[in-house]
């Protein structure tokens, strides 16, 4: 699953992907096409885990990162076009908002929540035409596919953002099939200056209120200096972050976000070889878990020994987990949860 990363030019987006995949990406400047790189996971949780398990190799989830285009200032509907374009393939939305040099993040947010929306009314006018035509013969999909279309048609023609309607799961499936940019799961990032890490100041905050306003959350992160952090060795890390008064890069708390909006949650494998970090979606079954690890694993699946991490950072060892009647046997029915920490049986 990719999350784009989408804002007006010049806000330090290309900045952030940079960060985010560590400078492992070439970057074509000025060029309209996307950058995409992975973005490793930092996770609090993994080095604990590590900690308790000693491993050969520890290995962090990874979330893929489509750094899209600057949306153009008067670059004319053409270039306009291929930005969204880009934006329609992604699964999850990533808004960089400038918060510093006097930049308007309230007029940020909403000329680029209006590109959006004037772009789905245009795909959703042409598809209700489409869909009328088709539900006159009596097909039943095509009825009940209109009767979306015309619940979405009306939703953007009152300004508002496809994603702020409780959709069926069968509605989802229609509105991704249309590729729909406001019915994506979305993220504020409020791009700070090296006077507000913290995220305080007055356009961080109306990021963060816009973000309530559309039931969603907000990072603020200092793009220039996060990309400064992950250009640096590990061992030279600490001393700048202890010099600006931060325990970790926010970089960390970015990407769990952005996991989070795509739906994610994690699930670790521990052992002598190595400690690693799984991403899969939210309340997926431990059979579906096991195909992310191998195909094979989930085809021969018979049992899921797990338990908490929780448990494990309060009782020391698995050795105890098993002695305080911890460690859960669950079947081909269980929801993976957060955290869990799994050891999967399995014949083929």
């Amino acid at each position: 699953m990719e999350c784009g990363l989408i804002g007006l030019q010049g806000v330090g987006k290309t900045t952030l992907f940079q960060a985010l995949t560590a400078h492992a990406v070439p970057i074509q400047i000025g060029s309209m096409k996307p950058n995409v790189g992975i973005a490793p996971l930092p996770d609090p949780r993994l080095e604990r885990i590590a900690e308790l398990i000693p491993p050969e190799k520890i290995i962090p989830a990874t979330v893929q990162v489509v750094d899209i285009p600057g949306v153009p200032n008067g670059g004319g509907a053409s270039a306009l076009n291929q930005v969204l374009v880009h934006i329609r393939n992604v699964d999850a939305i990533v808004q960089i908002i400038q918060c510093w040099g006097g930049e308007e993040a309230a007029g940020s947010i909403a000329s680029m929540n209006a590109e959006l929306i004037l772009a789905d009314l245009v795909v959703a006018e042409g598809a209700v035409d489409k869909a009328a035509r088709a539900a006159r013969s009596g097909d039943a999909d095509a009825k009940k596919r209109l009767s979306v279309l015309e619940a979405v048609q009306n939703m953007l023609g009152e300004e508002r953002a496809i994603r702020e309607h409780e959709w069926s799961d069968g509605e989802r499936g229609i509105l991704k099939s249309y590729g729909f940019m406001s019915a994506k799961p979305i993220l504020y990032v409020a791009n700070v200056g090296e006077d507000d890490l913290l995220g305080t100041g007055s356009e961080a905050m109306v990021v963060q209120s816009e973000a309530e306003k559309a039931g969603t959350t907000s990072v603020a992160v200092c793009a220039m200096i996060e990309s400064e952090i992950a250009e640096m060795e590990e061992v030279d890390r600490g001393d700048m972050l202890a010099s600006m008064g931060i325990e970790r890069p926010a970089i960390g708390v970015l990407a769990a976000a952005m996991n989070q909006v795509l739906g994610l949650s994690t699930f670790y494998t521990a052992g002598d070889k190595e400690v690693r970090a799984w991403s899969i979606p939210e309340g997926a079954s431990a059979p579906t878990a096991a195909g992310a690890i191998h195909s094979d694993i989930e085809r021969g699946f018979i049992r899921a020994e797990c338990y908490h991490c929780d448990d494990l950072f309060e009782l020391k060892s698995e050795k105890s987990i098993k002695e305080a009647g911890r460690l859960r046997s669950e079947g081909k029915g269980y929801s993976m949860q957060d955290g869990d920490v799994v050891h999967f049986l399995f014949n083929v």
